[in-house]
Formats: C-alpha cells, sequence, structure tokens
C-alpha cells in the first residue's frame, strides 16, 4: 500500500487540515447504519485502517473502539486524540487480532486496496473479527462510473500561525486498471513564509458489482447498499452493509 509522505513527515498537517470535530456527523450515521441493521447489541467495534483517529473521535462516543493501522506515526495521532480506545499497528489484509467485535469497519482506509485480492483480503479480515449477528460497514468513495477525472479541489486552513492551502487532484491515467491517482499539494505558510509540499497516493478504483461481490464471496450472508447524496465532494458515494450469519 502506498500511503507515501502523509504517513511520515507530513502526517502533523492532518488535524489542521482536517479537524477531528468536522468527523462527529459523519460518526452519527454511521453508527445510526451500525445499530440499525445489527441483529446483535453493538457495544464494541473495531476499525480497520483507523488512521488518525478522526473517525473513532466521533465513534467513540457510541462504542468501545478498537483501531488498526500499518502506520506508526498515524496511530500516535490516534493514540494522542483518543487515549481511552485500543490501538494495535497491522494491516488490514492480514492482522488477526483473535478476537472479535460487535461491529466491523473499514471507511477511507479501504482506498488503499489497490486489487481484487487486496480488497478480497479486507473483508476476510473484516469477516473473521465479526461476532455472528454483527454488521460490518465499508464506503464506496467512488468507483468507474461516478469518477471524475482531473476533479480538484482547494482548501484553506489555518490553526494558530500555521495557515495551508490544501489542493486534492484525482487522476486515473489508465481507466483500463484498478488504480487511479490522488495528488496533494500543500501551500504552508508559519508566520508568513511559504514551504510547498506535494505527496502522491495510489489508490483502488472498482465497479460497485466487484465490491458487493467480494464481500459474499468473503462469507457474508447479504449485503445492503445505501446510497448517500450528502456529501457533495464524493457523488454517488455508496455505504455497503455486511452481515455475518447468526
Amino acid at each position: 500500500m502506498n500511503k507515501n509522505r502523509l504517513y511520515k513527515d507530513l502526517a502533523w498537517t492532518w488535524p489542521i487540515i482536517s479537524p477531528p470535530e468536522d468527523y462527529v456527523k459523519e460518526a452519527a450515521d454511521h453508527k445510526q447504519l451500525i445499530c440499525k441493521h445489527s441483529k446483535i447489541e453493538v457495544k464494541t467495534l473495531l476499525n480497520l485502517g483507523c488512521g488518525g483517529g478522526h473517525d473513532d473521535f466521533g465513534l467513540k462516543r457510541y462504542f468501545n473502539i478498537t483501531g488498526v493501522d500499518l502506520s506508526p506515526e498515524m496511530l500516535s495521532l490516534a493514540r494522542k486524540l483518543n487515549p481511552e480506545n485500543h490501538y494495535i499497528q497491522g494491516d488490514m489484509r492480514t492482522v488477526r487480532l483473535g478476537q472479535t467485535f460487535d461491529a466491523v469497519c473499514i471507511l477511507d482506509a479501504v482506498n488503499y486496496m489497490l486489487s481484487e485480492k487486496d480488497l478480497s483480503a479486507a473483508f476476510e479480515t473484516a469477516l473473521t473479527h465479526l461476532k455472528p449477528g454483527g454488521v460490518f460497514l465499508t464506503i464506496v468513495e467512488r468507483t468507474p462510473k461516478t469518477f471524475q477525472q482531473n476533479r480538484t479541489k482547494t482548501s484553506t486552513h489555518t490553526k494558530g500561525d500555521v495557515e495551508i492551502v490544501f489542493v486534492e487532484n484525482i487522476y486515473d491515467p489508465d481507466t483500463q486498471d484498478t488504480t487511479y491517482e490522488d495528488t496533494f499539494v500543500y501551500l504552508i505558510r508559519k508566520n508568513g513564509k511559504l514551504k510547498v509540499e506535494f505527496d502522491r497516493h495510489v489508490s483502488g478504483i472498482f465497479p460497485l458489482e466487484t465490491w458487493v461481490s467480494l464481500l459474499k464471496k468473503a462469507g457474508f450472508s447479504s449485503v445492503v447498499q445505501k446510497v448517500e447524496t450528502e456529501y457533495p465532494d464524493y457523488p454517488g458515494l455508496t455505504m455497503l452493509i455486511g452481515f455475518k450469519s447468526v
């Protein structure tokens, strides 16, 4: 998985660019979906690919959270933000914790699954750690049908004496494969002095039908699709809820 410099030199910028408070409403939406569809009471949640813990900042209001991420830098941020949660370093494709949870989720980190093999492995990990009757929630941000070539977003963020202009561009150089490029440009000014940084990510992209098929192949008994229209940055975003049979 190619997470590049965001998880190293630029990790400190992420709480400024994407404050954890911005995730509270999303967390409430996720909680509602999880509890609505689960056949068991949901008290424990495993977040695979938890990153810096921003989603967990909202989710911990409802669940006891265990987070897994590959990056030590991001786990350090997550522990600082959510000291009451339990965080473990591991790869969502292969990690095995030896315990099960009432619910499991993989949110935007699922984008780093670059092949059907990767995606299947992540789904198998989710199922392995899910209690019977529980649900798995994941998010399909983009598919070949909804992808907008060269879509570019710009935003400005300030904290103390630091101002960051953040530019994100998505581009698919080969529409026949299962990946696309996500390029970030940071215009960082501290006390007015400019520093320019950039970061390039490779993300996976698959037809929605592939997601559903791989979930069922991994062993989920059924899958519910919920199309979200509230997030203008991700037109056609779809929530998928997979069920583990009782």
